[in-house]
């Protein structure tokens, strides 16, 4: 995606001074993945930042640190690019249908037409263990779902009280859950983000409750007074919240929820997919004008969370860079159109395959086709050495994409199978 990224803007490797990675899909436990990067900047070694590791949160702190350094008195006119990436890979069970895989490249830098309010942002912090990945042999990680939502929950609570007292603040006025025109939330699974979004609208009548307005009449009245814990597994209450917050959810939410839906969870790159599915489907209908405003909600396990704003704007100084620009070059939409389908059972061999690789050492040669079954653009895998180094290679841009029905996994991975 960054070399995709610099190809489509006619980005210059002089012109960056900040790289920043979010990922917890490691390959190296000391090696900065960001490093690896630096191959596709010849000439230039003078570029800031490094990887950043918390769960899925990743990408927003290196987010939030780009945007801090092109907002500071050390910004040297250069861009900052942001990649969040990942692998999400679950162990055979409930959790394995929501895996998915994506990387996302963002540029950084003054005059946006999608700009940042550094004002307009709330964090939340606190210690939990809800998913972590303390075994280094496999890649799986070891996950409480249940206290998951949970955390989710109250990283969101704590957060959107904070939010909305910023906003309404700066702005002299209410805020609430359907003052944004858009909201982008952390999506790992559909149902979570719209089960989220549904209880902002408890939480602002429960603010208006501690404002001791009238709530006798409110449909959400059995609910204000109760201790939060106990409302978050109230099937009753979802019901009512899901009636309150449809008309608005659709409005609001569902055009940046297409893509996970289509891709799954994405780890650090789903809130960013996220924008990047809003960007093109709202984009593409002509209604991303200026003006309009996006709040992101952002988590990560362990656990971090963000709420930010930003707002659609037109550039001022420059004609480089435009909300149609990047509509037209993710055109994302249609890419996505373009996928092989193939057998879930091919999900269940190439993530045995991985788990296979954790434990084989060095040196590896990947078992998996490249070239005609991954699009054009593509970097995969050359290889890792018997001392551990890692090779990489391209699909050419000019390569055909050859679905053919047939098995995604080789013969290879097929007998090991039958084998196991």
């Amino acid at each position: 995606v960054v070399h995709s990224l610099l190809e489509k803007y006619e980005i210059k490797p002089h012109e960056v001074g900040r790289v920043e990675v979010g990922t917890e899909t490691l390959v190296d436990k000391s090696k900065s993945t960001k490093t690896i990067l630096m191959d596709l900047f010849p000439g230039n070694t003078d570029i800031e930042g490094a990887t950043v590791i918390n769960a899925c949160y990743g990408g927003t702190a290196a987010l939030l640190n780009s945007f801090m350094w092109c907002e500071s008195e050390w910004w040297d006119g250069r861009y900052a690019i942001v990649v969040a990436a990942d692998i999400a890979a679950y162990a055979k069970g409930p959790a394995r249908p929501t895996c998915g895989a994506g990387a996302v490249a963002v540029l950084i830098g003054r005059d946006a037409p999608l700009a940042f309010q550094p004002r307009e942002r709330a964090t939340h912090a606190a210690n939990v263990w809800d998913f972590f990945k303390p075994d280094h042999t496999v890649e799986y990680p070891t996950v409480d779902g249940a206290l998951s939502q949970i955390c989710y929950y109250q990283a969101l609570e704590d957060v959107y009280h904070r939010y909305c007292e910023k906003m309404e603040k700066i702005h002299d006025e209410s805020f609430s859950a359907e003052s944004s025109d858009y909201m982008v939330f952390h999506a790992p699974y559909n149902k979570l983000v719209q089960k989220s979004y549904a209880r902002l609208f408890l939480l602002d009548a429960r603010r208006k409750h501690g404002m001791q307005i009238e709530d006798n009449a409110h449909p959400l009245a059995p609910w204000l007074s109760q201790p939060i814990e106990d409302t978050y597994a109230d099937k009753n209450l979802e019901k009512v919240l899901k009636g309150m917050s449809e008309k608005s959810f659709n409005q609001r939410l569902s055009d940046a929820n297409a893509a996970s839906k289509a891709i799954g969870n994405t780890y650090t790159a789903s809130v960013f997919i996220g924008l990047s599915s809003l960007v093109d489907r709202v984009g593409s209908r002509g209604e991303l004008t200026p003006g309009k405003t996006i709040t992101v909600f952002s988590y990560g396990s362990g656990a971090l969370a963000s709420m930010y704003s930003l707002h659609v704007r037109s550039p001022s100084n420059q004609t480089r860079f435009s909300t149609e620009k990047m509509v037209s070059a993710m055109n994302l939409t249609e890419r996505l159109s373009r996928r092989e389908e193939v057998h879930p059972s091919e999900l269940d061999y190439a993530l045995d395959t991985r788990a296979r690789m954790h434990q084989c050492g060095a040196p590896y040669s990947p078992l998996y086709p490249t070239v005609g079954r991954l699009f054009p653009g593509t970097y995969y895998l050359k290889g890792i050495s018997s001392k551990w180094t890692r090779t990489y290679s391209r699909v050419p841009s000019d390569a055909n994409v050859e679905s053919q029905g047939l098995p995604l996994a080789p013969q290879s991975v097929l007998d090991l199978a039958k084998q196991e």
